[in-house]
């Protein structure tokens, strides 16, 4: 097949780090079928400047800057967004002969994604990852152009099941629905030594608990949340530590609350890091701790237990589909006194690291991409079939 994919979620001269788990999954269905990969770039992201460069053997990579009036209401991204694709990448879309689409996030990309569909006569599928139905779709302007792009794509694919109900409940057809959880690449993200991987990142001075938070610095992810219950924690147990790995907007909020609270010293935000450099943190760690206020399934959990490190998180999304008792503690939305609690108890508590990495073995991506590849291919197939029809 020749599949044209659309997305805000993949690495960008921008933005490097950015989608990985969409890089991983896009790589390996390039292997099988002519993979067209399209990103949307914002408009004030590229007049940044680029940060990288970006390479995924296999895979065609193109970019497009996705314009709209800065002030203008987010109910008309979708429309911004697709006119945005047509005026640069038009004529080539037209030309490509493309079998069918994958969107990947539900606003804008998979709104303008099913009316680009419908301009060049296939069909597409929509994935959805998270916010995209957790946050966007609770917005009354928003929510019917995402139930409609869900309801006339052939298939929606979501990475829980927790995301699967909320497209149901957009009115899609149950048996359209497929949950694919993401996987997790079993050769890199493997059991460790701990003092070894201490070492490797200047940890080794590490003597007590050491709790490690992986994704953006924003208030939604729960890392204030986070930095608040360690500093409980950390009046019972000094010799705990707590890092930061990621970017974000709450960067300077975090280093100051942590001058606040008198902890500054046991807190390091080391800032974002490339995809491959993830194993040893995690391996470094006691605990990853994760009290993020929405998600579908972060493959940062996963990919955690993959390394046999235990994870406290909140009961949001999919990550109570993911994370058993016997590989974490699961808290409340918006408890901070329960979360310092279960962070306080899983710190001091004797885990089975063995256990947990193979629990996450069971999340692979070979299972997720014959999945997908069958979905794709079976969208193809009802997409022919209608031009025969008509």
């Amino acid at each position: 097949m020749k599949v044209l994919v659309l997305t805000n979620l993949f690495p960008t001269p921008w933005d490097p780090l950015r989608g990985a788990f969409n890089r991983q999954q896009f790589e390996r269905l390039g292997r099988r079928h002519a993979l067209d990969v399209l990103t949307a770039v914002d408009f004030r992201e590229r007049l940044r400047g680029r940060r990288g460069e970006v390479q995924v053997p296999g895979l065609g990579i193109d970019h497009f800057v996705f314009v709209y009036p800065p002030r203008l209401g987010r109910a008309l991204h979708a429309a911004c967004w697709l006119l945005s694709l047509l005026l640069q990448r038009g004529r080539r879309l037209r030309a490509a002969g493309y079998d069918c689409i994958l969107a990947s996030w539900a606003y804008p990309d998979a709104v303008a994604a099913g009316w680009l569909a419908r301009l060049l006569g296939i069909p597409y599928v929509v994935k959805v990852h998270g916010s995209d139905l957790n946050v966007q779709a609770t917005h009354v302007l928003r929510r019917p152009q995402i139930g409609a792009s869900l309801r006339a794509a052939t298939a929606v694919v979501a990475v829980s099941r927790a995301l699967a109900t909320k497209a149901v409940a957009l009115g899609v057809d149950a048996s359209r629905v497929h949950t694919l959880y993401n996987g997790v690449d079993g050769k890199r993200f493997a059991p460790g030594d701990q003092a070894a991987a201490r070492a490797r990142l200047g940890l080794q001075d590490a003597t007590g608990p050491l709790l490690l938070y992986v994704g953006n610095l924003k208030e939604s992810k729960g890392c204030l949340d986070l930095l608040e219950a360690f500093a409980v924690m950390a009046a019972a147990q000094p010799q705990a530590r707590l890092v930061y790995v990621g970017e974000g907007a709450c960067r300077g909020a975090l280093m100051a609350r942590a001058r606040a609270l008198g902890i500054e010293a046991r807190v390091r935000l080391a800032g974002a890091m490339p995809h491959e450099s993830l194993p040893d943190w995690f391996r470094a760690a006691d605990l990853l701790c994760l009290p993020s206020h929405n998600e579908g399934v972060p493959n940062v959990v996963l990919e955690a237990m993959a390394c046999g490190t235990p994870v406290v998180a909140t009961r949001v999304g999919g990550i109570p589909e993911v994370v058993p008792a016997h590989a974490g503690r699961l808290v409340p939305l918006g408890n901070r006194a329960a979360l310092a609690g279960a962070l306080t108890e899983a710190s001091a508590q004797a885990w089975d690291h063995a256990a947990i990495a193979e629990h996450a073995r069971g999340f692979s991506w070979e299972a997720n991409i014959d999945q997908l590849d069958a979905i794709l291919q079976q969208a193809a197939r009802a997409g022919a079939g209608a031009e025969v029809l008509r």
